[in-house]
This record gives structure tokens, C-alpha cells and sequence, in this order.
């Protein structure tokens, strides 16, 4: 029989568990925490649109939508009532897929990037579901760069171009709004007391609303239209690949109404533009994320 130390047992045990621990936490460390988390949010072509995953960030989850690659129609047909004249119907391509935020950034989303709360509309209970606005586009940049210091490596925030927004708020569809072709304040945050696509005038609230009042569209997207008007990247060039206008020039572009606007300003194809510099009860934004 051979005699075995208690002690000396013990002793390898633990050395044998330390080790192993070791080992455990250079693999996790190598393929868990940094790698999971960007292939999270990396490029799929099997996901399908719509697919929801959700982002923690300070002590609130936010929810994004995936928005695949693919090709559309951007602008509105002549047929389109009240459509604008920098409304040119043309096909776009877009060869890359981003998630973007269900929502617009909410007041309490901007307080934790930002601390600050630039608002007009405070006053109630649901102040933090309440979207930020009087935000200028260079304060919209400066917010995402400052999320993008707090993502997984490799993550970047930034805000969506035109023909991404318009592809995402359209969401396959190809009438004035994604749910259809008339509105009244029935199925937006608008001015109902001047409809589009019927006569019959709707309700007027005179304010934001909180963020997911209203249906969201095909791909899980809420308030593309009405309640406050949403700061896109760029002011839009007729290119079809992939396009980006300038981010230097003297305007950009606020894409899908507010509750301060008549129905037709809501529709999916109307542009409205501001100087980036300007802040307004009217404007707020909402981010996509991309990897690199």
C-alpha cells in the first residue's frame, strides 16, 4: 500500500485548479468577451430583417433592428401626391447591412451619452421616453462619437445616411408611408387637422409623444414618421451605389416629419433641409451601428 500526504495532495489540487483557472480566463479573455460581442453585431447575410437584438447601455437596453443590404427604389413616383421636386425616383443600392435603433434617442439616451437635456417638451411623467430635440447636427455627431468610446471594439455609431433612412423607414414598402397611403394622426404623431390621402381630419397633440406610441413598421422600426423630424449623415447625391453626399456642405437633411407637421411632410420620400447648426423643438435623431 502505498502512503499518500494529505498535505501534499491538497497542495496539487489547488495548483491543478489555479492552473485551469489560468487557462480558462486567457480563452474567454481571447474569444468570449472580445469576440463574441462583435460578431454580435457583425454583417449577416442569412439574418433577417427586422431581427431585434438588444444594447445595454448605463442602466437602460435599448433595442436595434437589423436592416439588410439590398436595393430599393428612393424618391417618390410622379404620380405621388404633393411629392417634392428634389424627390427624383431613382433605384439605390446598398451593399452593406447596419442595425439601427427602434426608436429615436430618447431624452434619457442622450443624458447618458451627453449629460444634458436640451429639450422643449419635460414636463410630463414619460420624460424618459420622450425623444430628444433642440439638438443641432454637429450635437447629433458628437453624440455618436461619444456612444461609439462606449460599444464593443470594433462597433461604430453614427447616424444614418439618406438613402439608409429612407430604406429603413420604407422597410420594403413603396407607398407614401410604410403602413400606407394616407395619414391623419391616426397611425403618426402629426398635424391630423391637415391629412393626406383622405379628407377626414385626425387628431392634432401639439407635442412629442413617447417613442413607440404608434405601430412599427415591417422591420420593427418605430416613429419613422411624425414626432420629431430625424438629422440624416448627409444631404443626399443621385448616385446608386452605396451613396453619401457631402458632410461638409452648407445643409443637411431632417428625413420623416414631426408632430408639428402636416401629413405630406411625413411621407417616406420628403426631405426637409436645415443648416447643421440649427436646433429646433422639431428635430431629433436616431443612430445606426455598423461594424468596421
Amino acid at each position: 500500500m502505498v502512503n499518500v500526504n494529505p498535505k501534499r495532495c491538497v497542495f496539487f489540487i489547488s495548483a491543478f485548479v489555479s492552473v485551469a483557472a489560468s487557462i480558462f480566463c486567457i480563452v474567454t479573455s481571447t474569444f468570449g468577451q472580445d469576440a463574441l460581442p462583435l460578431s454580435k453585431w457583425s454583417e449577416s447575410s442569412s439574418r433577417k430583417a427586422g431581427t431585434r437584438q438588444t444594447l445595454k447601455i448605463g442602466n437602460s437596453t435599448y433595442g436595434f433592428c437589423w436592416i439588410p443590404a439590398g436595393e430599393f427604389d428612393m424618391g417618390s413616383s410622379e404620380s405621388e401626391i404633393s411629392r417634392g421636386d428634389d424627390e427624383t425616383l431613382h433605384h439605390v443600392k446598398l451593399t452593406k447591412g447596419f442595425w439601427m435603433l427602434e426608436t429615436e434617442v430618447t431624452q434619457a439616451l442622450y443624458w447618458e451619452i451627453m449629460e444634458s437635456a436640451p429639450s422643449r417638451f419635460k414636463e410630463t411623467k414619460d420624460i424618459h421616453d420622450l425623444p430628444v430635440e433642440r439638438v443641432s447636427w454637429f450635437e447629433a455627431m458628437k453624440f455618436c462619437e461619444k456612444l461609439t468610446e462606449r460599444l464593443p471594439d470594433g462597433v461604430k455609431a453614427s447616424l444614418p445616411t439618406e438613402a439608409q433612412w429612407e430604406y429603413a423607414c420604407r422597410a420594403g414598402t413603396k407607398t407614401p408611408f410604410s403602413f400606407g397611403s394616407d395619414l391623419n394622426g391616426n397611425r403618426a404623431n402629426c398635424d391630423g387637422n391637415s391629412p393626406y390621402g383622405t379628407f377626414k381630419a385626425g387628431k392634432y397633440l401639439g407635442r412629442t409623444t413617447p417613442v413607440k406610441s404608434y405601430g412599427a413598421n415591417p422591420w420593427g422600426l418605430y416613429d419613422m414618421h411624425g414626432n420629431v423630424s430625424e438629422w440624416c449623415l448627409d444631404y443626399h447625391v443621385w448616385a446608386v451605389v452605396d451613396p453619401q453626399g457631402s458632410d461638409d456642405g452648407s445643409y443637411r437633411v431632417c428625413r420623416g416629419g414631426s408632430w408639428f407637421s402636416c401629413a405630406r411632410y411625413c411621407r417616406s420620400a420628403f426631405r426637409l433641409k436645415f443648416v447643421p447648426s440649427y436646433r429646433g423643438d422639431l428635430l431629433g435623431f436616431r443612430v445606426i451601428l455598423s461594424c468596421d
